[in-house]
């Protein structure tokens, strides 16, 4: 199976300086010629080897902070073991699937979609795939025309709302935990039948454990990395997450008469520069996430 608490990113020059800075009050010394630098914070140890032959800096992230922390600098590998035996694919079925968590400006969105064995065809004819891998003009063409004929949930967190939780405690994984299971449960009062599928961000146990103070949890959850390419409630999930990301970054961008970039690289870096001199410091907590090292930058 799969271990989300142990996941890689390939990053380039500038990014791996930044996060060498970032990080720089956790590193200490483990006598490891092939690693540029070792960092250990809160439930997690970052090791971040020398350039590779493709030109990219390999950057291991293990603990149970993993998947969130890597996610601050792009996006998460989660190595498939090749010994796991194939997940069965059930209809009806829910799926959920989340956008934005590695964006520094914008919010999180999180969908849910219950797929009848009936709209298999329909959702291929349309190309649903994962919505990392279609372009946002696609997804602005089919997103439609699935929230027009599947049931779906979402549930968007805008940024103040994201940045207060954080203050009282609550990491990234935690917060996504709390969105899936209420899309889920929303779309699970529909259709009790239906086999609830997650595209995996945490292991089952520390999934749970996010929910343990909630007052209804979904249960039987079939978790699964990469469940975009295996279930297509999944898919179509990410699909509407992504349409509603854009929908309001658009929003956003209207409001303050800009074009906010996505991802956290340099040229976020670079945009937040010039926001904060046109709009203010305080600006960002309604449009950036305030935890991630783009806004310690700011300071």
């Amino acid at each position: 199976m799969p271990n989300p608490n142990s996941v890689t990113l390939s990053l380039d020059e500038g990014t791996l300086a930044k996060m060498a800075e970032f990080y720089r009050e956790q590193i200490v010394d483990n006598g490891n010629e092939t690693m540029l630098f070792f960092a250990k914070g809160e439930n997690v140890a970052i090791s971040a080897y020398k350039k590779a032959k493709n030109g990219l800096h390999k950057v291991l992230f293990q603990g149970e902070s993993a998947v969130y922390q890597a996610s601050i600098w792009g996006t998460p590998e989660i190595k498939e073991d090749p010994k796991e035996a194939p997940i069965a694919v059930r209809y009806p079925q829910i799926g959920s699937d989340e956008v934005g968590t590695g964006d520094f400006f914008g919010p999180i969105t999180v969908a849910a979609t219950l797929v009848q064995r009936q709209d298999v065809a329909f959702l291929k004819s349309l190309g649903v795939a994962d919505s990392k891998t279609l372009t946002d003009e696609k997804i602005r063409l089919i997103a439609p025309q699935i929230i027009a004929r599947i049931p779906y949930s979402q549930l968007c967190l805008p940024n103040e709302k994201y940045n207060e939780l954080v203050r009282d405690g609550l990491n990234m994984n935690a917060i996504k935990a709390k969105m899936h299971n209420r899309c889920l449960l929303n779309l699970e009062a529909k259709c009790p039948a239906a086999t609830l599928y997650v595209d995996q961000f945490a292991i089952p146990k520390t999934y749970y454990g996010y929910l343990k103070d909630e007052p209804e949890v979904a249960r039987s959850i079939v978790f699964a990395t990469k469940g975009e390419s295996k279930f297509l409630s999944v898919a179509a999930a990410s699909i509407i997450a992504r349409y509603s990301f854009l929908r309001h970054m658009d929003a956003l961008g209207e409001e303050f008469h800009v074009h906010f970039p996505y991802g956290a690289g340099s040229k976020v870096d670079d945009f937040a520069s010039q926001f904060v001199q046109s709009h203010g410091l305080d600006a960002m907590e309604k449009v950036a996430k305030t935890n991630f090292a783009n806004f310690k930058k700011l300071g």
